[in-house]
């Protein structure tokens, strides 16, 4: 099967589209810089029209929004716009939850006049996928959670999974959505001249450097940031390029939950770059971009190879750098006894690695 994806960043640096398979046959159209139900909204209509010139090589199209999309707006698309309405049928609305956060973001307060976009999600929900379930403490609190999204949405199926491991079928061409449905609970759902507000103290930031990052300086900033900051981290991720893989570093995380790996190689004529999208509240975005930047690998090593240096092994040694950046590390140093043991110095900083004294 074949589909053109839709997807909205909520930031003007895209990154779902340098993480893909080389092997996966779909169209990626990024609709960036703003909230696919308000500033780019006819961007959505625009991108829609030009992709069904294509509609006899595509089993569907999928639009995917930010977390922080308003779906009714979306959904008006296909109503409130003639020629869309000719050209498209919207097939289904479903919604992923988050087991680990749900409740949190359900009950947030939010200032007046300002919806709650997580509950208007599963409010609109023709399905809804309740994934990360192994995150829950038990079958008690799981059972509370489904409790409570029934109470906002008692039609919808709720369907259990783990790393969004779920059946295709579950998902596409079950005909589920009900406008009917819709107008029951909202009945000026299709007055597309209401609006809506966005809570401005959740915010987002991007950016995009070129060069590589040092990843042991990487992995101290997510760390850092991680700890300070994750409860106000809605959603972030990445791709980085790494000075000494060939492979891409590839991260995305919820909260305080992260991970991260290497994957998929830099083609030979693709510009190594490092981009990533933060999404959260209160967020000091200039520190954000400040500890990024930080990150990046110098090209200029204080050690040439063949240099006799001392490295920290707990206690300090002597030894000879044999080789830059392997594998992902500033040097690899071979020290000077009988086994010729080799370590690696992953930052450039006296820390780790200094001039042998004389």
């Amino acid at each position: 099967m074949k589909f053109a994806i839709i997807e909205n960043e909520f930031g003007d640096v895209g990154i779902d589209e340098n993480i893909l398979s080389e092997n996966v046959d779909e169209e990626v159209i990024e609709v960036m810089n703003g909230c696919i139900c308000c500033t780019v909204r006819g961007d959505l209509v625009v991108a829609l029209k030009k992709l069904y010139k294509k509609v006899e090589s595509f089993n569907g199209v999928i639009i995917e929004t930010t977390g922080l999309a308003d779906p009714a707006p979306v959904i008006q698309t296909f109503f409130v716009d003639e020629e869309i309405m000719k050209l498209y049928k919207l097939d289904s609305v479903i919604t992923v939850t988050d087991a680990k956060y749900i409740m949190e973001r359900l009950n947030e307060k939010k200032p007046e006049g300002v919806e709650n976009e997580s509950v208007e999600q599963v409010a609109f929900a023709d399905k809804i996928i309740l994934n990360k379930t192994d995150l829950a403490k038990d079958e008690a609190e799981l059972e509370a959670i489904e409790e409570r999204l029934r109470s906002l949405n008692p039609q919808a199926p709720i369907l259990r999974c783990q790393y969004s491991n779920i059946s295709p079928k579950e998902l596409l061409n079950i005909q589920a959505f009900d406008l009917k449905r819709v107008l029951d609970f909202e009945p000026d759902f299709l007055d597309d001249s209401q609006e809506h507000q966005h809570d401005t103290s959740v915010v987002s930031t991007s950016t995009k450097m070129e060069g590589e990052v040092n990843i042991e300086m990487l992995s101290r900033w997510i760390e850092r940031l991680i700890s300070e900051d994750g409860a106000n981290l809605y959603r972030y991720k990445g791709v980085m390029a790494v000075k000494g893989k060939e492979e891409k570093f590839v991260f995305q995380g919820v909260g305080m939950l992260f991970s991260g790996a290497f994957e998929g190689r830099w083609k030979p004529h693709e510009k190594r770059e490092s981009r990533f999208v933060f999404i959260g509240k209160n967020l000091d975005l200039e520190f954000l971009k400040y500890g990024f930047e930080a990150c990046r690998a110098s090209n200029q090593l204080r050690f040439a190879i063949g240099d006799a240096v001392e490295a920290n092994c707990g206690i300090w040694k002597k030894g000879k750098v044999v080789a830059h950046w392997d594998d992902g590390n500033a040097y690899r140093i071979r020290l000077d006894d009988v086994r010729n043991t080799e370590v690696w110095a992953p930052v450039d900083v006296e820390a780790y690695v200094r001039a042998r004294a004389a």
